[in-house]
């Protein structure tokens, strides 16, 4: 389990891509400061296990689901990373729980940037935008964050989340924001995005539980 509150920017220092798989080697020297090999480290929101420990870093495998559902398979030597080590009992939950299993991708439809501050719109597919509310926890390429408006409901696609901050796209699609303080553009990627990037996205747990448990009402 994690938090979503990121400890560190890490760095890809190297990939090997393998036909159904590949192994990441990332920097992170505050990481791995106490890690252990069959430790669980947040990469971008993707839960990964310590392979090896190298200098000021580590390397894990990553399947190729992993690499199909999330966007790691997007990412090359050099890129930045948002990392978080699992939570331990007793700390406090800073963000929300977030279990590093990632439900979907999204891609940037828009940045609109303030002085110090920054919101941004994401795409979110019909199944998993019933899971988003407004004023909800989304985690977002591993960070902890408040749906500040999600797309009104839209029937010809199925999305019935609650709450609503405007009408869907223009195509019908639903969409959701986020508001973004500096303290969070400067620790994390999401600083870096630009329209047409795309992000991880592990919706709320305790959205998912209700969600399933409603499927059976009827």
């Amino acid at each position: 389990m994690f938090t979503g509150i990121i400890e560190e920017l890490g760095r890809i220092s190297g990939i090997e891509r393998h036909d159904t798989d590949a192994r990441l080697t990332v920097r992170a020297p505050l990481n791995v400061s106490d890690a252990r090999i069959g430790d669980s480290i947040s990469v971008d929101g993707v839960c990964l296990t310590v392979a090896e420990l190298v200098d000021d870093g580590f390397t894990a495998d990553v399947m190729g689901e992993t690499l199909r559902a999330s966007a790691l398979g997007d990412r090359a030597e050099g890129d930045a990373v948002n990392l978080e080590r699992a939570m331990r009992l007793g700390d406090r939950l800073g963000g929300h729980i977030v279990q590093g299993h990632i439900d979907t991708t999204s891609q940037v439809l828009e940045v609109e940037r303030f002085d110090a501050w920054r919101r941004i719109r994401f795409a979110i597919d019909p199944a998993h935008a019933r899971l988003l509310v407004d004023k909800g926890s989304v985690a977002v390429s591993g960070v902890s964050l408040t749906v500040s408006a999600v797309s009104a409901v839209n029937p010809s696609n199925g999305v019935d989340a609650v709450g609503s901050g405007g009408s869907a796209g223009a195509d019908g699609s639903p969409w959701f924001e986020v508001s973004l303080i500096p303290e969070t553009l400067a620790a994390t990627t999401l600083g870096d995005l630009d329209a047409g990037d795309r992000v991880n996205v592990e919706t709320d747990i305790l959205a998912r539980h209700v969600a399933r448990l409603a499927s059976f009402a009827g």
